[in-house]
């Protein structure tokens, strides 16, 4: 079986629910059977794995910098929709400043887009995957 192009859509919060942390189990399943995870899209509560306040308690496992840590060996984009994430509270240094908050929280590595992106990615993408 030949290697496949893959991107995840994250639904789930960083917390709260199974629906990240699945992915992210699903995405280092991918990366180790040799398929190539081009890009995680979090969509609609899944913003919040791009919190760079979140902070687990020590038991617990950190998936947010388990998404930077995948992105940075495997070059996956981590992308939010950007404005999922405006309503939600999560900002990219840009988007803070245009429309004028006092700070922003988005975590290193991810980058906030439109849902053009994820359009482009069901197009080129050889799977798309839901979570």
């Amino acid at each position: 079986m030949s290697a496949l192009s893959y991107t995840l859509v994250v639904n789930g919060s960083v917390y709260g629910s199974q629906s990240a942390r699945s992915a992210y189990l699903f995405a280092k399943a991918l990366t180790a059977k040799g398929h190539k995870l081009v890009s995680v899209f979090f969509y609609q509560e899944g913003i919040h794995n791009a919190s760079r306040l979140t902070v687990p308690a020590n038991d617990e496992f950190d998936l947010v910098s388990a998404w930077q840590n995948l992105a940075k060996e495997h070059g996956v984009r981590l992308e939010t929709c950007v404005a999922a994430s405006l309503r939600r509270g999560v900002l990219g240094a840009d988007e803070a400043q245009q429309h004028q908050r006092n700070g922003d929280n988005l975590a290193e590595g991810f980058e906030q887009a439109g849902l053009g992106s994820l359009a482009s990615a069901m197009l080129t993408q050889d799977r798309v995957v839901q979570f």
